[in-house]
């Protein structure tokens, strides 16, 4: 494989770079209010989760 001129990989850099097609404002606040309310609604499933493990656990090992 030829190796390639800083220079080149640089001017291959900029013409990839032209290529990209940028996010809106709307589309960014949209997708960014999506991950919130998402992370919001899985971090409460998790606490739901591990608030259950926890309490059989306790249970299990009032038993012994």
């Amino acid at each position: 494989m030829a190796k390639t001129s800083p220079a080149e990989f640089f001017n291959q850099v900029r013409a990839e770079g032209r290529k990209v097609v940028w996010p809106s404002r709307d589309e960014t606040v949209r997708t960014s209010i999506f991950v919130g309310i998402l992370v919001l609604v899985l971090s409460l499933f998790f606490l739901g989760i591990d608030t259950v493990f926890g309490a059989v656990m306790r249970f299990l090992l009032s038993l012994a």
